[in-house]
């Protein structure tokens, strides 16, 4: 059974996963909008999209169970503005050219999983497993030494995604009512965001063309989808091997801003990319020896 669960929470990941690889595809089709405005609407539409699935399900009663569990609410708004921090942060960096730096920050992520299990969750790393998180560290000092700079896009979507995959990870809510539960927990900040912009007379949510206002609609439910498999293959998998399945999302990612937008790639970061991938390598060939040794 073990196993089992294992295994689906593998399928779980690779599904949201792949479709996160794809979202710069997407939202570049949005780069007209400003971030903000297509997160308030991606929050909004997913939480109506979200609402109209548990009602379907007639899930409602997990919802109100933990309204009366203060302590899950709480966590799940941490966890809405953790998720939420790292919406806006790759919203812009699509819009500003910035993709290479978001798909280095989703490659760092795995390494912000591993620390955390490791210093938060108490999992402890074998040899390979210290090996591979040395590669990472070493692309992170490549990144500053010749660049000149930290890589703030590519940390901060690490950092945030990372944690935000820790906190979900401690909170015992089904995907579809956590999922509601932290859409509903990101409306109030983006009522108040509409409502500063309308006084200067920017609609957030209105005045829209027909194409735009479908993208917008549909970003809300291409958001619930992966989110939603994410937060199901969190209750299946350790956090390090969660961190691991998502090199597909950075690889897609990656792949898309150099050969579809045509951005730059510079050699020192071509090197940075190199240290995380033999990093991921290790890493991957760690966890696979663990998965094939007889429990």
């Amino acid at each position: 059974m073990q196993r089992q669960s294992q295994l689906a929470g593998i399928g779980f990941g690779l599904l949201a996963y792949v479709i996160w690889g794809f979202f710069p595809l997407y939202f570049r089709q949005l780069t007209h909008i400003l971030p903000m405005d297509v997160l308030s609407n991606r929050a909004v539409w997913a939480c109506v999209f979200v609402g109209i699935l548990l009602t379907l399900r007639g899930s409602w009663s997990k919802v109100v169970a933990v309204f009366r569990t203060p302590r899950q609410f709480a966590m799940l708004t941490l966890a809405a503005l953790l998720v939420g921090s790292n919406w806006l942060i790759f919203l812009w960096a699509v819009a500003n050219q910035q993709v290479v730096a978001s798909s280095l920050g989703y490659f760092l992520t795995p390494l912000i999983n591993v620390l955390l299990g490791l210093f938060v969750l108490k999992e402890r790393l074998n040899r390979l497993e210290w090996i591979s998180v040395a590669f990472a560290i070493a692309a992170i000092a490549n990144e500053i030494i010749t660049l000149g700079s930290l890589p703030w896009v590519s940390l901060l979507l690490a950092a945030t995604f990372g944690t935000y995959g820790l906190v979900r990870k401690q909170v015992p809510v089904d995907p579809l009512s956590g999922l509601w539960l932290e859409t509903l927990a990101m409306l109030p900040i983006c009522g108040i965001y509409a409502l500063w912009q309308a006084d200067n007379g920017h609609l957030v949510f209105a005045t829209h063309d027909t194409a735009t206002a479908a993208l917008l609609i549909g970003a809300g439910i291409v958001t619930a989808f992966p989110l939603m498999a994410f937060a199901a293959a969190t209750q299946r998998l350790g956090l390090a091997t969660l961190g691991m399945l998502m090199y597909i999302n950075p690889t897609l990612q990656f792949v898309t801003a150099v050969w579809i937008f045509g951005e730059q790639m510079q050699t020192e970061r071509l090197i940075s990319f190199a240290l995380i991938w033999l990093g991921l390598f290790v890493y991957s060939w760690s966890l696979w020896q663990k998965f094939r040794r007889p429990a």
